[in-house]
């Protein structure tokens, strides 16, 4: 699933390249990833200019001269540049502009392609209830956030209502870079450990978001992201050395997840 490295690549390559443009029409393949009927979706959006691109945790926001277009990739898939003669064999939705190219959406598994206008944002159910992407929050917003809540560290970094922007693929280094089991109580946590997950957080989410994302993913042009397997420390690599201690990496069931340790260097205290 995309997370803040993939999401927030993909914005900022939208904002570079869309602004400006023009939808003439749109194509629908797959209307149940939206939340209008289709002649409503088409109606609302035809004429519409792309102002800006953002995105809020794991949803890509572009704001448009009619309203926002909102898009989330659910387990991942393509959001491409490219016209009508290259088109990719799967796609879901297809957004043409007036200057001749087209944005191809593609889903792997489910996504969403919703149309809201201004007024409507706030109303939005599934960003409205997001918390704060990860990245924007200064250490002491963040430890504000923190010491407010309870219950379990992966549970609350997972937890978009609280942080929006990790998933189950990057958690795994954030954690071990901060040194912190999944399974401690937020509770437990002094200041000093607040401020290694702030810096796990960094440290675990920037190295991917300068390469462009994961490498299973593409950009808006058809390229990989350039954040390879190598370069993931403890995720998804058991029975592999720790990078640290070279103790064995162990995989752990976390509640409804499982969770790549070094049990050594993130002790449940």
């Amino acid at each position: 699933m995309p997370e803040i490295p993939e999401i927030a690549s993909r914005a900022a390559e939208m904002n570079a390249a869309l602004a400006g443009k023009k939808i003439q029409f749109c194509e629908i393949l797959q209307p149940k990833c939206l939340n209008l009927p289709v002649d409503q979706f088409q109606s609302a959006v035809t004429g519409a200019v792309i102002q800006r691109v953002t995105y809020h945790g794991k949803w890509i926001q572009a704001e448009t001269s009619q309203g926002w277009l909102l898009v989330n990739m659910g387990m991942g898939g393509e959001i491409l540049l490219v016209d009508p003669v290259h088109l990719p064999v799967k796609h879901r939705l297809i957004i043409n502009f007036s200057d001749g190219t087209c944005l191809s959406i593609n889903f792997w598994w489910f996504g969403y392609v919703h149309f809201v206008t201004v007024d409507e944002l706030p109303l939005h159910t599934m960003t409205a209830k997001l918390g704060p992407n990860v990245l924007d929050l200064s250490e002491s917003e963040f430890s504000q956030i923190l010491k407010s809540q309870k219950g379990k560290l992966k549970v609350f970094l997972l937890d978009q209502t609280k942080v929006a922007g990790i998933g189950n693929a990057y958690i795994h280094d954030i954690l071990f870079l901060a040194g912190l089991h999944p399974l401690r109580a937020l509770t437990s946590l002094s200041d000093i450990e607040i401020h290694q997950l702030y810096q796990g957080i960094q440290n675990g989410l920037l190295p991917a978001l300068k390469k462009g994302g994961a490498f299973y993913e593409m950009n808006l042009f058809g390229q990989k992201g350039n954040f390879q397997m190598e370069d993931i420390l403890v995720g998804y690599r058991e029975g592999l050395p720790c990078p640290k201690c070279k103790s064995s990496i162990v995989k752990i069931k976390t509640g409804g997840t499982s969770s790549f340790i070094c049990p050594t260097c993130q002790p449940e205290k």
